[in-house]
């Protein structure tokens, strides 16, 4: 049976045709969910390979949120300079001109990234700013930026209110939201064998998330899956949902977007049940 919500692997989704005059010299550029599977944000995935760049540019309309899983680079904001490694989250605000380039000569970075409230990457307000210089790269670099947010997952504390939102998780954490300035907030969270998020509705906000690693049973509606490494998930707001741990040995870890909630508070919780995760519930 079709499933209602959209459910995609990034391998079964086609790379983009990006023009690199424009910018986009990125080495593999995925839209795994957007507005042609009738969500409210686009969600990317990224590839770059060693001395791969997306050259300065910025978004009219639209604040971009990213995740760096994979590798190392140089990133620019405005007329600042950071460095990145797995695990920084980045808050890039609407108009803020911002670049990434990999450095490594050996090793892809791989860079998961929401167009929160854009159901395009034209409805972004896309504009090219200019290629990056050696000048751009030779910027002192700076640990926080002057716009936007940059944050490490392993510096942001976990939070007990994840609970609170379904989560049984052993490790919950808001490592980008209104407490730090952004409208829509960032999640990342790692369940244990046994693990769930419990079944509940999100009055408030539609949420998109990427599976990291592990197996898991996702839950959106009628629909049951299994999800696995690479998986990405749109959900409406008003949807019951779960997601529970398959895995008796590994962690499954996600990431995702509140969007239109800054804080777990925002959201609209309603706790709708428990999660079971019998052959039953599978389709």
């Amino acid at each position: 049976m079709p499933l209602q919500f959209p459910l995609v692997h990034v391998d079964d989704v086609r790379p983009e045709n990006m023009k690199e005059g424009e910018g986009w010299a990125i080495s593999e550029f995925r839209l795994p969910i957007s507005g042609r599977n009738g969500a409210s944000t686009t969600l990317f995935h990224s590839v770059f390979r060693p001395g791969s760049t997306h050259a300065k540019h910025l978004h009219r309309n639209c604040d971009e949120i990213a995740v760096y899983l994979k590798g190392r680079g140089t990133v620019g904001q405005g007329k600042e300079c950071s460095e990145v490694r797995p695990g920084h989250c980045r808050l890039m605000p609407k108009g803020s001109e911002h670049f990434f380039y990999n450095e490594s000569k050996d090793e892809e970075g791989l860079v998961i990234g929401f167009y929160v409230g854009a159901k395009s990457v034209a409805d972004t307000g896309y504009e090219f700013c200019g290629h990056v210089t050696e000048a751009d790269l030779r910027l002192p670099r700076v640990r926080q930026f002057s716009e936007g947010n940059q944050v490490h997952i392993d510096d942001v504390v976990p939070s007990p209110a994840g609970a609170k939102q379904g989560w049984n998780a052993s490790d919950f954490r808001l490592p980008i939201g209104r407490h730090n300035g952004s409208p829509t907030a960032l999640y990342w969270a790692r369940l244990k064998p046994g693990d769930a998020q419990k079944k509940h509705r999100l009055e408030n906000c539609d949420t998109l998330y990427y599976v990291v690693r592990g197996k898991g049973l996702a839950g959106a509606g009628a629909d049951r899956a299994e999800v696995r490494g690479g998986h990405v998930h749109y959900i409406p707001k008003g949807v019951d949902r779960f997601l529970v741990n398959l895995s008796k040995t590994e962690p499954l870890e996600v990431i995702g977007v509140y969007v239109g909630a800054g804080s777990l508070e925002e959201t609209g919780y309603v706790f709708t049940g428990e999660a079971r995760h019998s052959s039953a519930e599978r389709r």
